[in-house]
């Protein structure tokens, strides 16, 4: 029996042995590397925890909190106090892994752009994403993403992103949702629903050529007393926004996402798939000179399509609504009139009278400064290298990042950074856009090979829905938002956690 028990431990211990002197070997080679590129460490964020299991239950806390991008904005300030100096980079453990935080704009620079091929999305990226999008431009790297991205791009050429008259259609179809009663006021209303539906219909219209409608299914009133057609649309949308919430919550699971990979979410994403296969069938039919086997490469370039085209327009109006001062607001709206006339006309609201707006433009800007759409994001090391900044007793020095190694980066905390952009930087000024051309201190739609395609998309439409509500409602109310904080809800990307709720006076046209 012993010798039994003893046979067995053998190997064990073995295999123990073998893992210490691996990494012995390996932090010996790290430690070697590093030396020859002139590299020192960062600073190491304190924990009493060495498999940081309690920062992974901190971070999920804090998200359900709708505090995830302070929490991580709080942990650079902790560093900093333990540093003595203004902390924009260092490691962490988490999962069993060590991690980089970074948000120093050089660093950044290096992972989106100067060093992009050092750099990929990684395994978990794609493991999280892929049961909705597929092997698509949003899970993919190397020369698969090259190919999403390429039959990408020409969606979002400018001939296409400025016909206006595809957002009228569904800005009127929004309105009907806010009948204004005989006080001039309309009831209080949660705009963000609103916005979504808007933006998934325009967004749809203007990849396909055919609005999911999903507006017009929300007026006729409850989705049981809805048609075939009318259920069909509400449930992918329903599909659609649950299944980028399921693809958040894999994703902060970091190694172990698989858990979150459940009958659940596949059948979610399934009711996505099955909605796009028919768009997909008929599209098929209309072009018969296509292949059948097209089909499955057309639905994930279309779900792609549509998630690169809706959040970011989404998250600005919800934004820009829920947060303007009311001198902002009031300032906005006589730029608004002096530059675009009243609700009665639309005759001056361009692609190019929208860019030329300066005062809305500076009001996008800074509330993308304040709220950007996607916070936190992130990067994994494809082979040894490094970042310029971070390491040594100064910050100074370069930071060697070994081959997987995640790097991440808050572009909330850098958008918040008082060394970056002053001591003002928590508040909403849009006049701090006034002559100012940031660099990649300002992220709001990432930056180098991999910024966003629906960038122009995204701006063109907000504006374009901001300067229609504000012709036609000249007062916003939102006493129904007081007591509450401002909270974030994250799948992937952020928004409003308790909505934009509000009520809103009727323009007087005469």
């Amino acid at each position: 029996m012993i010798a039994s028990i003893q046979l067995l431990l053998w190997p064990l211990l073995a295999l123990v042995l073998y893992k210490i002197v691996l990494a012995i070997a390996t932090t010996y080679r790290h430690a070697q590397a590093a030396s020859k590129r002139g590299c020192k460490p960062p600073p190491t964020f304190p924990t009493q925890d060495p498999l940081g299991i309690i920062d992974v239950v901190r971070l999920i806390q804090s998200n359900n909190a709708g505090r995830l991008p302070e929490f991580l904005k709080e942990r650079l300030d902790i560093m900093s106090r333990q540093e003595g100096r203004s902390v924009f980079t260092f490691q962490t453990h988490i999962a069993r892994n060590w991690l980089l935080w970074t948000i120093d704009p050089k660093n950044i620079q290096a992972l989106l752009a100067t060093q992009f091929r050092d750099f990929e999305l990684g395994p978990i990226r794609f493991g999280t994403f892929s049961p909705l999008l597929g092997n698509g431009i949003f899970s993919s790297d190397g020369k698969q993403w090259e190919h999403s991205r390429a039959l990408l791009r020409p969606q979002f050429v400018r001939d296409q992103v400025s016909d206006l008259g595809l957002e009228e259609r569904h800005v009127q179809n929004m309105l009907r949702a806010l009948p204004v009663k005989s006080d001039g006021w309309t009831e209080t209303i949660d705009l963000q629903p609103l916005n979504f539906n808007l933006t998934i219909d325009s967004a749809s219209e203007f990849l396909l050529g055919e609005s999911v409608n999903c507006q017009l299914s929300a007026l006729a009133g409850k989705v049981d007393s809805l048609d075939a057609g009318s259920k069909a649309n509400a449930d992918f949308v329903a599909a659609f926004e649950n299944s980028q919430d399921m693809i958040a919550k894999a994703f902060r699971l970091n190694d172990w996402y698989s858990l979150a990979i459940t009958k659940e979410f596949r059948a979610t994403s399934k009711v996505c798939h099955d909605y796009i296969d028919r768009i997909v069938e008929k599209r098929l039919n209309e072009q018969s000179e296509k292949r059948l086997e097209a089909g499955e490469k057309e639905k994930y370039v279309f779900l792609d399509k549509l998630a690169e085209a809706t959040q970011d327009p989404i998250e600005i109006r919800d934004q820009v609504l829920s947060i303007l001062h009311q001198d902002v607001l009031r300032k906005l709206r006589e730029t608004i009139i002096e530059e675009f006339g009243t609700y009665k006309s639309t005759d001056k609201i361009t692609f190019s009278s929208l860019k030329s707006c300066q005062y809305l433009q500076w009001c996008m800007n800074e509330t993308l400064r304040l709220f950007p759409t996607v916070p936190v994001n992130s990067r994994r090391s494809v082979r040894d290298t490094t970042i310029p900044r971070g390491g040594g007793p100064d910050g100074l020095s370069p930071v060697f990042v070994p081959k997987g190694t995640e790097v991440n980066y808050s572009v909330y905390a850098m958008h918040h950074n008082k060394d970056l952009w002053g001591p003002d930087a928590e508040e909403f000024k849009p006049e701090r856009w006034n002559g100012k051309k940031p660099g990649f201190e300002y992220l709001p739609f990432n930056g180098g090979p991999r910024i966003c395609l629906g960038q122009q998309f995204a701006l063109t439409e907000a504006g374009y829905v901001t300067v229609r509500l504000l012709q036609r409602f000249d007062q916003f109310d939102n006493s129904a938002m007081d007591g509450l904080h401002h909270g974030w809800y994250l799948t992937l990307t952020g928004r409003p956690k308790y909505g934009v709720k509000l009520r809103m006076h009727a323009a007087n046209e005469d």
